[in-house]
């Protein structure tokens, strides 16, 4: 599944969902009940955090007995973490081209 990094950015624009990204990585898999105890909101705000990063492909749940288990996407992560190091580099060049010519030597007026 290919990801829209749109979507990424606007669930990472968040710093619950990304504190809930962090626990997840750090923990591997859990159930929003589980996670709900390692951060400031209720379990049913967790569910929706989660839902959100379920949609733009960072984490992915599934059933196990009469609980949902989530797991980050490491694959989905990967990949934008990819575009957002091919979009530095893009501005670094970019900005070592501005660099480089507001350095350049300025040649002296010649007057015919």
């Amino acid at each position: 599944m290919a990801i829209d990094v749109g979507d990424v950015l606007v669930a990472l624009a968040d710093p619950t969902r990304r504190q809930l990204l962090g626990v997840l990585a750090e923990q591997g898999r859990a159930s929003a009940t589980a996670l709900a105890t390692r951060l400031p909101v209720s379990r049913q705000a967790v569910v929706k955090h989660l839902n959100v990063l379920e949609s733009a492909g960072l984490v992915a749940g599934a059933r196990a007995g009469r609980e949902v288990l989530y797991q980050v996407r490491t694959d989905s992560v990967q990949e934008s973490a990819r575009w957002l190091a091919d979009l530095a580099a893009t501005w670094d060049r970019r900005l070592l081209a501005i660099k480089r010519a507001a350095e350049a030597p300025v040649a002296p007026d010649r007057e015919s």
